[in-house]
């Protein structure tokens, strides 16, 4: 996985609308499916949850085929991209204890792999405003610069392949 350079405000602009619309088809498609349901087979003695429960676990597939049918167009780019970049950042906090274990003994590919953690959670942060722990991230990123410094490496972002975390 590549970083890419994205948009903040476009980014917060576009994971708004898609939740707002997601929120919105799901109560709309829930109480339909619902309300149609329950007027085709209603007896007028039982319960309806299991028939409201049917109508919002449809809507929600509903709702996840089309995202994951539109996850290519264009104005899900970003929204993508960061839902891809966490998924990716999940697998190396995963294997974080053994990474950094390598990285102490100077592993070229687990330093790779904790650079681009660094970075990619820098860009993370501040794409989700979440910038609490951003002073401990940098201590670490320190720390690891001058490890790549000491051992006179050039080490980029682009290093980092997901297929690398299989080694961990």
């Amino acid at each position: 996985m590549k970083l890419h350079n994205i948009d903040k405000t476009k980014y917060r602009k576009h994971l708004n609308k898609i939740i707002i619309a997601s929120i919105i088809a799901l109560i709309v498609l829930s109480l339909s499916i619902s309300s149609s349901i329950i007027y085709l087979v209603n007896d007028g003695e039982t319960s309806h949850f299991w028939i409201n429960l049917s109508g919002v676990v449809i809507a929600v597939i509903i709702i996840a085929s089309l995202l994951s049918k539109y996850k290519s167009h264009p104005f899900m780019y970003e929204v993508v991209y960061v839902w891809d970049l966490k998924q990716v950042l999940n697998l190396i906090h995963r294997k974080n204890k053994k990474i950094n274990a390598a990285v102490e003994e100077n592993d070229i590919v687990a330093i790779q792999i904790m650079y681009f953690y660094y970075k990619a959670c820098f860009q993370l942060y501040n794409l989700d405003d979440n910038t609490i722990t951003i002073s401990s991230l940098n201590r670490q990123a320190e720390e690891l610069d001058n490890k790549i410094e000491s051992l006179k490496l050039t080490i980029t972002t682009d290093d980092f392949t997901p297929d690398t975390l299989s080694k961990y």
